[in-house]
């Protein structure tokens, strides 16, 4: 007979969330009626024929009497915009429902909007699974929307993303040993930056504007008059140098005016210009995006993120706390 190896429960823990999953709400109706759900990532698939879905929750939580005495309950598959929903009830004695806007489902289980995909279910069986009862559930109906799914995996949320296709063989041996290839994570981030930029060019173009000119245009219209060093600090990143011949000539356009304080701020046709460019800019993002997907648009945005956070070499923010009172 085989002997079960001995288990550091830290360890073991560890190894078993380096398994991905979906983060869910389930939700009831206590016998007095009042809502009540808990956070579960243990939810899966059964049956599709007839549509069967379980879950677990664990023997000492306080919702326990709730879900083994009500009739209905129902799945919430939460988006990736909900991570503080899944913290809220993640989280024991607090009000749950009190700020959340339900809508009405086939029983009288909570249904919560928002989600990628919901289950409304009626219990067909309860099991003893060790520390835990496992609910199997018949769905007595469901939706879905294509907002992408919020994950768990190692201790923290993650985003979900279709995997990029496989290079060819033939493709990998053309750049194995190259020093320079198309894997390289500096060409990539440029040839997206230029690409994205080639979409408002033609506008940019139109309005005689440089990237320098976009981008101190830009700058100013997020922020008020500002001196010509900080506007050069604020735009070092791109390798431009902002200095006082730049901002004088879009001064001698109308673009920019300089104030008795000697700091620099868009002109009603300034404002006008890059607000153009910027609705482009807006159009060009909103057509890649949906191209894209949103799962890999909010991959993007995070990834991105982090990559400037872990490269910034201490430059000033874009934003600015407001001053307290």
């Amino acid at each position: 007979m085989d002997t079960p190896q001995h288990f550091d429960p830290k360890d073991f823990r560890q190894a078993l969330g380096m398994f991905a999953t979906g983060v869910t709400i389930v939700t009831t109706r206590a016998g007095d009626g009042s809502p009540v759900g808990v956070t579960a990532n243990s939810f899966n698939s059964v049956s599709i024929d007839p549509p069967l879905v379980l879950w677990s929750l664990a023997k000492n939580a306080r919702s326990l009497d709730a879900f083994t005495t009500g009739e209905h309950w129902n799945v919430h598959i939460l988006s990736q915009e909900q991570e503080a929903l899944s913290n809220l009830f993640a989280r024991a004695g607090e009000d749950k429902f009190g700020q959340q806007q339900l809508e009405p489902g086939v029983s009288d289980a909570p249904l919560l909007p928002g989600c990628s995909a919901r289950f409304q279910c009626k219990t067909m069986f309860q099991y003893d699974g060790g520390d835990h009862i496992i609910f199997v559930g018949q769905v007595l109906s469901y939706d879905r929307t294509q907002r992408p799914p919020l994950l768990y995996a190692m201790g923290q949320y993650a985003l979900a993303s279709r995997k990029a296709l496989a290079v060819s063989t033939e493709a990998q041996a053309d750049t194995a040993d190259s020093l320079y290839s198309e894997n390289l994570l500096g060409y990539l981030l440029g040839r997206a930056h230029y690409q994205f930029l080639g979409g408002i060019r033609a506008l940019l173009n139109e309005r005689s504007l440089s990237d320098a000119d976009f981008f101190v245009l830009s700058l100013l219209s997020v922020r008020e008059a500002m001196a010509g060093t900080d506007i050069a600090a604020h735009i070092a990143y791109t390798g431009i140098d902002v200095g006082a011949v730049l901002l004088q000539q879009l001064c001698d356009r109308g673009l920019l005016e300089k104030n008795e304080h000697a700091a620099y701020a868009l002109t009603g046709e300034g404002r006008d210009c890059i607000l153009h460019v910027i609705a482009a800019a807006k159009a060009e993002e909103a057509d890649v995006l949906e191209r894209m997907g949103e799962a890999e648009a909010a991959l993007l945005r995070n990834l991105l993120k982090q990559f400037i956070r872990a490269t910034d070499p201490g430059l000033p923010k874009l934003w600015t706390a407001p001053a307290a009172a």
